[in-house]
């Protein structure tokens, strides 16, 4: 979910991170108008809408009840392995 800037309130499943640049594009957010010249996927060429990225810290991740929320990591009794848990209703995210 984004928390602030011109897209603040609209949420996505986020199809790539960029490590380096601190940045993620979020499927749905963000739209820019893209100009493309013909190709074999788009014979007629035109303007086309695609997801530009969106900075990191203007993200939030969302629990099971669809609110943001923080997380914390604790390690699992049963498995012994990391897990997210949610700040809010104190449940692992998966």
């Amino acid at each position: 979910m984004v928390i602030s800037g011109n897209n603040k309130g609209q949420s996505g499943r986020v199809l790539l991170v960029n490590v380096a640049d601190q940045r993620a594009i979020v499927e749905g957010v963000n739209l820019i108008s893209k100009n493309t010249k013909p190709n074999a996927n788009n014979p007629k060429g035109g303007i086309v809408k695609q997801e530009a990225s969106v900075h990191i810290s203007n993200l939030m991740l969302v629990d099971k009840s669809g609110q943001p929320t923080r997380t914390r990591i604790s390690v699992d009794e049963n498995t012994g392995k990391k897990v997210r848990i949610s700040k809010k209703s104190g449940e692992a995210i998966k």
